[in-house]
């Protein structure tokens, strides 16, 4: 890439944009729209994600004042508040969405390849909840309590290379476990999964489908040992069991057999029963699993903290659901230009580096490994130091 290009549409065009502008006009995204199309949207709103802008009124200001850089960027005229606002309220969420899963595919390609540390060639997913504060005032639409409104994202995340592979929006009443009605099993995937999603009748759908999961037992598991399998305590783990559940409706719900494993964690000490329908992985090794849960949890930490789904431009259901695909968006986007590029920095430095270099006309390769020279004061000939002796 020339170095007299701005930054920004460098980033942009590691993007698809041809599968954009597809799924634009078969949604009908396109359809009367004369100015500012669905791209000029996405842009201006990635443009806010990478900037960290706080509203529209903020958006429409610094594009103001970069007036003469716009066109580069992919937008033709200037952008004003009212214009980005009714297009987050007219254009359709699932265009986002759908475009946001295109860049998943991709990166989960470029990701193929990750080292989980386990020796597994299987998937691993990690599946948790989290849930997003508002004001019942302004979102009506998404109830949670009597004087209170919440939205829940449900990412399937895959382990390696932490890209959710299925995201799903819902408002805060909607209870976990049910989101495993929406997921497509994968055979001999692995679903690691918190017991707050301990049903046994979904499971035996995971067990039918051929996958595999590894889940938290409940303080009140009415399960009968059949067999235990000799263990290394050294290991953590204090016993290996194949259960069989008791109770008219658990047994009922899944028929079979299951792997009890209780593991004393070494640094906290903490015991953990783990149920599991694989029967060849060391008992260590789905305590290790298990533990790599924490990922998703990583995963709610970085968005939240690095980019704008807690705060929203808009308030209807349309807006707020678009402003977070996009932001998704630029997640696996930047994890995609970190690992075509080679990078070791951590995702929220890139991401950094990029907020302040957006404006900038340099090569992207430099921008993101030359971090050094924007960390040296300017050097000035006929400059005295102050501190010199």
């Amino acid at each position: 890439m020339s170095a007299g290009t701005l930054l920004v549409p460098q980033v942009m065009d590691q993007a698809p944009w041809k599968t954009f502008h597809r799924i634009g006009h078969r949604s009908q995204g396109h359809y009367r729209v004369k100015r500012f199309t669905c791209a000029e949207q996405f842009r201006c709103m990635a443009f806010a994600q990478l900037t960290f802008r706080e509203s529209l009124r903020d958006i429409e200001a610094c594009l103001s004042a970069q007036a003469s850089k716009l066109y580069p960027m992919g937008l033709r005229t200037a952008v004003t508040r009212s214009t980005l606002a009714d297009a987050n309220e007219a254009r359709d969420w699932r265009i986002y969405a759908e475009f946001a899963h295109a860049l998943i595919r991709t990166a989960r390609a470029v990701y193929a390849q990750e080292d989980l540390g386990l020796e597994l060639a299987n998937t691993v997913y990690a599946l948790d909840a989290t849930t997003i504060d508002l004001c019942l005032s302004l979102f009506p639409w998404a109830p949670f309590r009597t004087t209170k409104a919440a939205i829940k994202l449900h990412p399937l995340l895959d382990l390696r290379g932490a890209i959710p592979s299925f995201i799903h929006i819902s408002d805060g009443k909607r209870h976990d476990v049910n989101v495993l009605d929406l997921l497509l099993p994968e055979p001999a995937a692995f679903y690691i999964l918190d017991r707050g999603y301990l049903d046994f009748e979904r499971l035996w759908g995971l067990d039918q489908a051929g996958s595999f999961f590894v889940i938290r037992a409940k303080r009140n598991l009415r399960a009968r040992r059949l067999y235990s399998h000799a263990v290394d305590r050294s290991s953590g783990v204090r016993c290996d069991q194949t259960v069989v559940l008791e109770g008219v409706a658990s047994h009922t719900h899944f028929p079979g057999h299951l792997r009890r494993i209780r593991y004393k964690a070494p640094d906290s000490g903490k015991t953990l029963i783990f149920l599991t329908n694989h029967w060849q992985l060391p008992a260590p090794t789905i305590a290790t699993l298990y533990r790599s849960r924490w990922h998703v949890e990583l995963f709610f930490k970085w968005i939240k903290q690095n980019l704008r789904i807690k705060r929203f431009f808009d308030t209807s259901e349309n807006a707020v659901k678009t402003q977070i695909w996009i932001a998704v968006s630029i997640y696996v986007l930047i994890a995609i230009i970190r690992k075509r590029r080679g990078l070791s920095i951590p995702l929220s430095t890139l991401l950094q580096i990029l907020s302040l270099t957006v404006f900038e006309k340099l090569p992207l390769q430099q921008a993101v490994t030359d971090t050094d020279s924007f960390l040296l004061p300017p050097k000035i000939a006929n400059q005295l130091n102050l501190f010199e002796s």
